[in-house]
């Protein structure tokens, strides 16, 4: 029997959504190559080096996604700022946390074992989050401390919004924050 083939973006993205819910250690093999819709063997033959490989791909993917996305689009001067500020929410409310549906990946593998195998990409990716928050703060006018602290409450927030949104069973909180993103950028 042929293993099935699925395309790389859909397969990270399915693997990424059982990591988002379990954690490192929370997540089976069984349970990822399911999500994947592969059997364990074709699973160890895309991956050999396991759930942590796995694991790492999906992290690399997501801290791609982010570069491109955030990143690129919030240090993008040609754009006025509060375009790039209301875009970027867009996206990260639409496409990376499914309106507050979806927990945020590097909180859930932050957890347990995870903070202690992925720390450094964990600690990458935050850090390419707050330089484009920062990069953003900056041109809307705010000093470089000030737009980094903002550039930090951003995270915290939006962390935040997804803990409560899901300890809650509604996106609401999570919208709310979106909201409170923009108005922390406006000037009074």
């Amino acid at each position: 029997m042929r293993p099935k083939k699925i395309e790389d973006k859909k397969l990270i993205l399915n693997l990424m959504s059982v990591l988002r819910k379990k954690g490192y250690e929370g997540s089976s093999l069984n349970q990822l190559a399911q999500a994947a819709n592969l059997n364990k063997a074709s699973l160890y033959h895309r991956f050999p080096g396991g759930k942590k490989e796995i694991t790492d791909a999906v992290l690399d993917f997501a801290d791609e996604w982010v570069k491109v996305h955030i990143y690129k689009l919030l240090s993008d001067s040609s754009i006025p700022p509060i375009e790039r500020l209301q875009e970027a929410l867009k996206l990260i409310s639409e496409d990376l946390y499914d309106h507050g549906h979806e927990m945020c990946l590097l909180r859930a593998l932050s957890m347990d074992a995870g903070q202690g195998l992925f720390g450094s990409k964990i600690k990458g990716s935050m850090t390419t989050w707050i330089k484009a928050f920062t990069l953003l703060g900056i041109d809307f006018g705010f000093t470089k401390e000030e737009a980094n602290d903002k550039a930090v409450q951003v995270l915290v927030h939006i962390q935040g919004g997804l803990v409560v949104s899901e300890s809650i069973g509604s996106v609401e909180p999570f919208k709310a924050v979106l909201v409170a993103i923009e108005k922390l950028y406006l000037k009074e």
